[in-house]
């Protein structure tokens, strides 16, 4: 294993890399994105391979943080992609939301439109032209009358799905004011919504993986 390792590393294998992404970083290199989660992770192969490959396998929006899994191999990359286009692999968050939810435990199932010129989603009750099913489940894990953390699993991956769904319900994420947040302050280029932890299938040995990223410094998370 490699010595000094970033203080977003969690594991590695020969096959795959898992980061813990800081929120307002993007994941991939596009114009006007510096210094990526993409191009810091080249950087630290670069450290032990002179033709390091690496393949997204899945993002997380800017403002979120949390574990981020890219691919070492074309191999693993496509066995990887397989895994997620399949729904086979577990994605959970945590996140901060203002408000009580009705209920401390439910499944979210509906339907979003993405609008590409203000690149946001709306979420609806029922099917429509360009309307993509969406579902999510939560539940309650903590509360203190204003503000309740919030264990989602996300069962579809869709545009800013997660933020969409809670602000619909009544609860947007803190610091989400692209969604109607606006009773805590959270962080510069930041929500309080954090992919917590991953499972999938090595794509090597099919073994069972389950990864999980530490919460981002801050009071917020304190419960």
């Amino acid at each position: 294993m490699r010595e000094h390792k970033p203080n977003w590393w969690i594991a590695e294998t020969s096959a795959w890399i898992a980061v813990n992404k800081p929120y307002g970083l993007s994941v991939e290199k596009t114009i006007g994105a510096n210094d990526t989660i993409e191009d810091q992770v080249l950087a630290y192969l670069y450290r032990s391979t002179s033709m390091p490959f690496l393949g997204i396998v899945h993002r997380l929006d800017r403002v979120t943080s949390g574990i981020l899994l890219l691919a070492k191999k074309k191999s693993a990359l496509r066995k990887l992609n397989e895994q997620f286009s399949q729904r086979q692999v577990k994605k959970t968050y945590l996140a901060v939301v203002e408000g009580l939810p009705e209920k401390p435990e439910a499944l979210l199932s509906q339907w979003l439109y993405k609008d590409q010129k203000e690149k946001k989603a709306f979420i609806f009750d029922e099917a429509g032209e360009q309307r993509d099913a969406c579902q999510l489940h939560y539940r309650l894990l903590a509360e203190d009358g204003k503000k309740t953390l919030l264990e989602v699993e996300l069962l579809t991956g869709k545009f800013h799905q997660i933020r969409a769904q809670l602000a619909a319900m009544g609860t947007p994420i803190i610091g989400d004011d692209k969604y109607g947040a606006s009773h805590f302050t959270y962080a510069d280029k930041g929500i309080a919504l954090h992919a917590y932890t991953l499972s999938f299938q090595d794509p090597i040995d099919a073994a069972p993986v389950i990864l999980q990223a530490n919460t981002p410094n801050n009071p917020i998370w304190n419960w």
